[in-house]
């Protein structure tokens, strides 16, 4: 239904000069919906308040309301074009008007759960590219047409805007970042198993993807009043530190049907983990760290494992803010298995021994687009030592490290979908049915095994994935050792040339 809308919306940001990527198109598309997504939730509300009797306070004043400014109807219920600015006029009244006023709702919001700091918190964030005003009324006419009053609308609409955002994760070499494929996302799930009641957590939640998917794996089946206040409100929390994946995130869970989502725009990894207490804690938490990012100094400062890389760093955060007995599945690169250095190797023991290690699943090459690394998802449980991270080390005098592990066993994985992975052959359900399947009973097969946790060397703890069913794989050279072979090999054929030289020349 609204499919061809989207498409002439984008079709409109391309001949945009103000314009000139996917992160651009998503980034305009976002918060013009999210406008025309509050003027329909406001004249909702208003409609239902004058059914009994009641008077609706509206969120946005009269002069800035989307049916105001963006698309006033005359009496037939055409666009008004004796009152709909356009050129000039109606990018000075955004850029000077509109936007400093949906800014100002930060200040004067009550508390930031609410949606007025939603609002003042995005357009704080964001900014209006369009150049031509021209551009921007046709844009904003294409998404009047787009309507967000039903489930079945909204529906329709989280769809497309999954798909926009999948596009921008594709168009560069940062796509893991902002795009976790959704088939991964929902295996995940299948195997934590969130329920109603319990809180859930992603500190990079990115476009909110692992939320999202949380949230209609939970809505399945018929719910009551009580649980889906719960879902909307007590459920759920994100923590984005970049402005535009923020941006994102809002709108995607709006889409997907909650009314003020809780994400908080912060740098998760700059907060005081000693500060930490129970109340603080979650039920399940399951991400997508960014991994390859680098910390400063005062912020590796606030771990007890100091590293610069930015996903060592949220595996700590998230061991300390999973509650006793929670659950958690974490996307994380394959090297983290058996890395040689000192943080890898302590943050290893970490893991072992203050969460029980259940499950390892070891991804193909091109499972994240653009991403180009290999990962691995660890599925843990929050084990009832002593957390290690910001108090002393749990190990005793006198017992094993064995002994002292929260893991005992762990299952391994190895997906392997039969083709190579790309934009055109990625993930898909069935791809991971059999894991997820599998791992409810920890079955063995010839992609699946169990390792000891005796099993594991004491003083490397090297989780590295080596299928048993399988023949060694000849190990790749590294790069540098070809280049330096390389290297001796020029050199020696610049010593035949010049001898071959020489003899031309004595002859």
């Amino acid at each position: 239904m609204f499919e061809q809308t989207f498409k002439n919306i984008d079709d409109v940001l391309w001949k945009e000069a103000g314009c000139t990527t996917e992160l651009d198109y998503t980034e305009q598309t976002s918060w013009l919906l999210f406008l025309k997504y509050l003027d329909d939730l406001e004249q909702e509300k208003a409609e239902k308040a004058e059914l009994t009797g009641e008077s609706y306070q509206f969120i946005i004043d009269k002069t800035h309301r989307w049916s105001v400014w963006a698309a006033p109807k005359d009496q037939n219920g055409k666009l008004d074009q004796n009152h709909a600015l356009t050129g000039d006029d109606l990018i000075d009244y955004v850029n000077r008007k509109l936007f400093p006023y949906l800014q100002g709702f930060k200040e004067r919001a009550t508390s930031p759960d609410t949606i007025e700091y939603k609002i003042g918190e995005i357009f704080s964030e964001i900014k209006n590219r369009f150049q031509s005003g021209y551009s921007l009324r046709d844009a904003l006419e294409y998404i009047d047409e787009l309507r967000f009053r039903s489930q079945q609308e909204k529906h329709e609409l989280s769809h497309l805007y999954e798909a926009k955002i999948k596009n921008m994760g594709n168009a560069g070499r940062n796509g893991g970042e902002y795009y976790t494929p959704r088939p991964l996302i929902r295996a995940m799930i299948q195997v934590v198993k969130p329920k109603i009641g319990e809180k859930i957590y992603d500190g990079a939640c990115g476009s909110a993807g692992f939320l999202c998917e949380s949230y209609d794996y939970l809505r399945q089946g018929k719910l009551t009043t009580k649980q889906l206040e719960i879902l909307q409100k007590n459920t759920f929390t994100g923590k984005e530190k970049k402005s535009l994946a923020y941006v994102i995130a809002i709108m995607n869970l709006i889409l997907h049907g909650i009314d003020a989502p809780n994400i908080i725009h912060t740098n998760t990894l700059t907060e005081n983990l000693s500060d930490v207490q129970d109340k603080d804690r979650f039920d399940v938490i399951l991400a997508n760290p960014p991994f390859g990012g680098k910390e400063r100094k005062e912020v590796q400062n606030n771990f007890n494992i100091k590293t610069g890389e930015t996903a060592f760093l949220f595996l700590q955060h998230f061991i300390k803010m999973l509650k006793v007995g929670g659950r958690a599945a974490v996307v994380i690169k394959n090297t983290f298995l058996s890395n040689s250095d000192n943080a890898s190797r302590a943050l290893r023991q970490e893991l072992l021994s203050s969460c029980n290690l259940h499950s390892i699943l070891d991804c193909p090459g091109g499972t994240f687009v653009g991403a180009g690394v290999k990962t691995v998802v660890l599925f843990f449980e929050k084990g009832e030592p002593v957390d290690a991270i910001q108090t002393t080390p749990i190990f005793n005098q006198g017992k094993s490290i064995n002994e002292q592990m929260a893991t005992r066993k762990i299952w391994y994985y190895q997906l392997d979908p039969g083709r190579n992975m790309g934009k055109t052959n990625s993930l898909n359900d069935d791809d991971l049915q059999e894991f997820v399947e599998l791992q409810s009973t920890f079955s063995e097969s010839e992609k699946s095994w169990l390792v000891d946790v005796t099993d594991i060397d004491q003083e490397s703890f090297d989780l590295s994935v080596k299928n048993p069913h399988k023949a060694e794989e000849v190990a790749l050279r590294e790069p540098q050792d070809i280049l330096d072979e390389i290297a001796v090999l020029d050199g020696e054929s610049a010593e035949i040339l010049a001898s071959i030289l020489q003899l031309t020349v004595n002859s």
